[in-house]
């Protein structure tokens, strides 16, 4: 107890002073939670992307078409359970205020490879039985307002309708959730033989394979393999992990995390100097009352805990304080209205930043807290 008090009578001394320093902790806590979360969003998908997964597409670009009669040839090669194919629609819904991705897929298939899209049971027969129908992720529906029986209208932009005009109607028939948070469910999938049979052209063609392995322990083997079919064909392939296929896809924009990172070590050594010298100046200001600390027995040991404490304090209330509200801010949602499908706070970073509230306040405390330790009771008498 004398201990507390003796911290908290220090914070008395410049309320003012204390009070800057515990803020300057909390908003570095604060950006820390935001720009963890925006990171995690730019990597959407790279920590569950699944083991037994492979994405293969054309060699040239992702943009190139692959046959669709790929798909029986790539289930024949050693080590595949499946494979089935999707195609990116790139359409225009409304004023395009909130864009997001709408991919063609095969019902069946699509959810044998991707377990972790959860729809209801009569959700995933209405799509079988409906040639328009369409699932909506729960994000997506729950920003535009939309209904599972809702009829959506998408204007193409490339993909244009046998029947004249641009717009193609969807029927939403289940909205679809996922397994874990780490799941997106901001995207429109819908039935990919309605595109191939209502486009005006590129019959026959799909855009990439969502592939099933038996074991990733051999999944290097069964890139190979894939793509050794395919050489020297009119249509090669590039076959990827998925794992490899969406860091690639995110880096494009440049290496979100390096520069997340730079910018956090930046923060945080700015922060680091600013306790490290208000604690400083703390115990600068009260050598005389150090002295008579140690003139009435308090020993090294204590004297080294006593600074250590006061600047272990100011940055767990400061830190705690700030990734609450940096929490809070992600709850809030996307700042970019859709741009970061997958936007929260990931756990291990929510231990990192306790972490890193202790390693602050003992780097801030150590030297001045050293200096306190080795200060010698007769010298800090006589000075005033």
């Amino acid at each position: 107890m004398k201990f507390v008090r003796l911290i908290l009578s220090n914070f008395k001394r410049h309320i003012l002073r204390t009070i800057l320093t515990i803020l300057s902790v909390l908003v570095a806590f604060v950006l820390f939670a935001y720009l963890a979360a925006i990171r995690n969003a730019f990597q959407m998908g790279v920590s569950v992307a699944g083991a037994n997964r492979l994405i293969v597409r054309n060699r040239i670009s992702l943009i190139q078409p692959l046959p669709q009669s790929y798909e029986s040839q790539i289930e024949q090669v050693d080590g595949v359970a499946n494979a089935t194919q999707a195609a990116w629609f790139g359409g225009i819904y409304r004023d395009n205020k909130r864009p997001f991705g709408q991919i063609a897929v095969e019902p069946e298939e699509f959810f044998d490879v991707y377990p972790e899209y959860i729809i209801p049971a009569e959700g995933k027969e209405a799509w079988l039985k409906t040639r328009t129908g369409a699932i909506a992720g729960r994000k997506l529906a729950e920003a535009l307002g939309w209904k599972v029986g809702d009829k959506i209208p998408i204007q193409a932009t490339y993909m244009t309708p046998k029947g004249g005009g641009n717009t193609w109607t969807f029927d939403l028939v289940a909205i679809q959730d996922g397994a874990t948070e780490e799941v997106d469910t901001s995207s429109f999938f819908f039935r990919h033989d309605y595109l191939d049979e209502n486009r005006l052209r590129g019959q026959g063609m799909t855009g990439w394979y969502y592939i099933k392995i038996k074991d990733p322990r051999h999944a290097e083997d069964v890139v190979k393999r894939i793509d050794e079919k395919f050489e020297n064909s009119p249509f090669e392939t590039k076959t990827e992990t998925e794992k490899a296929f969406i860091k690639g896809f995110a880096e494009q924009m440049g290496n979100i995390g390096a520069i997340v990172v730079a910018i956090l070590s930046a923060v945080f050594f700015t922060i680091l100097l600013v306790a490290g010298n208000t604690m400083a100046q703390a115990v600068r200001e009260r050598i005389n009352e150090l002295g008579v600390l140690k003139a009435i027995g308090f020993t090294d040991v204590q004297m080294l805990l006593l600074v250590l404490a006061e600047s272990l304090l100011i940055a767990i209330v400061g830190g705690t304080i700030g990734l609450l509200l940096g929490s809070l801010a992600v709850k809030g949602g996307d700042p970019t209205g859709g741009a970061l499908p997958i936007f929260h706070f990931p756990t291990r970073d929510v231990f990192f930043g306790i972490a890193a509230v202790f390693l602050l306040g003992l780097f801030a405390g150590v030297i001045p807290a050293v200096q306190a330790m080795r200060l010698n009771a007769v010298d800090a008498l006589r000075r005033e």
